[in-house]
């Protein structure tokens, strides 16, 4: 549940486990004062690698232990209407006769394109509602398109259907729901394979990693983007497109490394993400890069921002956060996952208003993404238990129902 403690959460399922506190902490390598502080309350959040080792600890996903976000709380009841039509259109019935195509107008491919960017827009902005109402039938008429036509008009419908099924692993994600993430990835590999589109298969090679990554299995997310950033390197390595494609994985590997506890493993490899981020204002830009994977040299530091955060250094984050102009390309979830970081280093510093003045910003730029992200709950819930309270702290604890 969105409300119950991480402490909670860890108790319960420690019981569950059949382990001690002692136990646990040796199992997962966390020492046992850390298990008793959140058990006790006394923590309010912890770092992604020690949740990480906590999960592989207990025996359970990573998503045990985040709990659910904000904006999309689960609460043991069946999926909502809107995620069962997401549900169906990601794996239709089987021998069910094929669909009509989705809306009035007939099968345009420019217009399917044009559906699926504005799409991955709702998506980085975290209008996780909207999204459910139009994906089913987007992917209804990717599939279709996919399935008529000329060889080259059912190749691009292909690629068009791996996007789509892409969006739906991320959405899926989002939600929870790793099972049907994994499920609806699958499906996009597949599309790619019969793509026209080379780089597709790497780009949702990237997705499959961070759902590996939610389910703790981070060697295998990491194995995965590696391999996958060595073919696109060797065969696409010349044009923007592979430049982007070939960084996003590296990232994705970096942080896999990450969590796993090899930071200095993870800050060489996003170095030289950064060092490669350079070339891309030499090289022509992509014709939508909306669709390919997000990467510049403000996503590279904004993830190494996130990197230093999460392994006890504030200083360097903070440092590294500091002067930092955004390109134009960075999508809302991006920012607020810097804006995130960047409170959360303040706070670590003891620096309370300098963490108000960030998560200010985040509800004034993000405010959708805010209420999604239980990093900013656990944030607002350390700031409150303290001593003082920063003008500013109130007003994000009432927007956020952190209890008072």
């Amino acid at each position: 549940m969105a409300s119950e403690h991480l402490g909670e959460r860890v108790g319960r399922l420690r019981r569950l486990a059949d382990l001690t506190q002692e136990g646990l902490a040796e199992r997962s390598g966390v020492s046992v004062d850390v298990v008793r502080k959140l058990e006790q309350k006394r923590k309010h959040s912890a770092r992604l690698p020690t949740l990480h080792a906590l999960a592989k600890g207990l025996g359970v996903e990573l998503t045990s232990l985040l709990g659910d976000p904000p904006g999309v709380p689960s609460n043991g009841e069946m999926d909502p209407p809107a995620l069962v039509a997401v549900r169906r259109a990601i794996m239709p019935p089987l021998f069910a006769p094929p669909p009509e195509p989705y809306g009035a107008e007939a099968l345009s491919l420019p217009l399917l394109r044009a559906e699926i960017t504005e799409a991955w827009t709702l998506y980085h902005a975290a209008e996780f509602g909207r999204l459910m109402d139009a994906l089913p039938g987007i992917i209804t008429d990717a599939r279709l398109t996919a399935a008529v036509g000329s060889p080259d008009e059912r190749a691009a419908g292909q690629a068009a259907l791996g996007k789509a099924l892409q969006l739906g692993g991320h959405l899926a994600i989002r939600l929870g729901k790793s099972d049907l993430a994994l499920s609806s990835l699958e499906r996009a590999v597949t599309a790619a394979g019969q793509s026209s589109d080379p780089l597709l298969t790497p780009m949702i090679s990237n997705s499959v990693a961070w759902a590996y990554q939610r389910q703790n299995r981070l060697d295998d997310a990491e194995c995965l983007a590696v391999n996958a950033a060595d073919d696109v390197e060797r065969d696409h390595g010349t044009t923007a497109e592979g430049v982007r494609v070939w960084g996003g994985l590296l990232m994705s590997a970096a942080t896999s490394a990450a969590r796993s506890g090899s930071y200095d493993t993870a800050n060489e490899m996003m170095t030289t993400a950064e060092q490669a981020a350079g070339r891309l204002a030499t090289l022509p830009p992509p014709a939508n890069g909306k669709l390919v994977s997000v990467f510049s040299r403000s996503s590279v530091r904004i993830e190494r921002v996130r990197l230093a955060v999460q392994h006890a250094r504030p200083e360097e984050a903070l440092a590294l956060s500091r002067g930092m102009r955004l390109s134009k390309d960075v999508p809302p979830s991006w920012r607020t996952w810097l804006l995130l970081d960047v409170a959360r280093a303040h706070t670590d510093v003891g620096d309370l208003h300098g963490a108000v003045r960030a998560l200010t910003a985040l509800r004034r730029v993000a405010p959708a993404w805010m209420r999604h992200h239980t990093l900013a709950v656990a944030i607002v819930n350390d700031l409150w238990a303290g001593p003082a309270h920063p003008p500013g702290l109130r007003k994000l604890a009432e927007f956020l129902g952190v209890p008072q």
